[in-house]
């Protein structure tokens, strides 16, 4: 049996995703900064409405929580088949490798329904976690992007790794 569930975001999720964002700001900085208020959620929402983009929850399975979120950004078709790949665990479920499995499930749902060529993930170099997160799903670094994200206020630089769907 599955430890989670990854589905799509939905507007009733405000609640929960709000406040497991905020009990997880210290595992998030200065690597991420998500929402922590409704405006904020308001706007990523809107986002997988009217977007080339998609919002995955990862839900725990045998408490209901939210374990993570995963997005798709900028999924882009035609001849080039691509995305950029979007992750964060919550503090409640961190080291349990929910996440891994998250992702898991999140790739083969872009190489599979979406019919996506690439997936790419910009991770900032002093991160870790989620350098050895990918590197367990087969991505392969490709190179640094100086100054790539605005994140706390300052332009950081990230690395770019990334998988093909025929490297899965």
């Amino acid at each position: 049996m599955s430890r989670l569930t990854l589905r799509p975001a939905q507007a009733s999720d405000a609640g929960a995703l709000i406040e497991a964002n905020r009990e997880s700001r210290a595992l998030h900085a200065p690597w991420v900064e998500p929402f922590t208020d409704q405006p904020g959620f308001d706007a990523w929402f809107q986002r997988q409405l009217t977007g080339p983009n998609l919002g995955l929850v990862a839900i725990e399975a045998r408490s209901g929580g939210i374990a993570g979120v995963i997005n798709l950004n900028q999924i882009v078709g035609g001849a080039f088949q691509s995305a950029f790949l979007g992750y964060y665990g919550m503090a409640r479920f961190a080291r349990q490798g929910l996440m891994t499995e998250a992702l898991r499930l999140a790739i083969a749902h872009a190489f599979g329904p979406l019919g996506l060529h690439r997936l790419e993930a910009n991770i900032q170099p002093g991160n870790a976690a989620s350098r050895a997160l990918v590197q367990r799903l087969g991505f392969r670094l490709e190179g640094l992007s100086p100054r790539y994200l605005r994140i706390g206020g300052l332009w950081r630089d990230h690395e770019r790794w990334a998988v093909l769907a025929d490297e899965e």
